[in-house]
């Protein structure tokens, strides 16, 4: 067997199974917990535009500091987040705490 031949033929079947591949790309956003109704509302905006272009989002909120004392804001912001993006996404992974950071993950519909 031609060995060059073997390669090629090697190299279309990659070609081929990279082209049937769905990429999944993860997008993140990162919030803090007193973070303005408009400045949210923009962010939002910019998730739902990643959602609909079928990228799976992260939000993330940092806290700092004495904020660290008050998680359950940053719990309630993301709650408002899945409640705003509801209609188009769904929670993939719920608010989940790891360090200073609680992290969301939300896939589209």
């Amino acid at each position: 067997m031609d060995y060059g031949k073997y390669r090629y033929e090697q190299q279309k079947k990659v070609k081929q199974n990279k082209k049937k591949q769905h990429i999944v790309h993860l997008k993140e956003i990162r919030l803090r917990p007193h973070i303005d109704d408009h400045d949210l509302l923009t962010k939002l905006n910019k998730a739902q535009k990643f959602l609909t272009e079928g990228s799976k989002m992260k939000f993330t909120v940092m806290f700092r500091g004495r904020e660290m004392a008050r998680m359950d804001i940053g719990r309630e912001l993301l709650d408002r987040v899945v409640n705003t993006l509801s209609d188009i996404a769904k929670v993939e992974k719920a608010p989940e705490t790891e360090g200073r950071r609680m992290i969301l993950i939300m896939v589209p519909k």
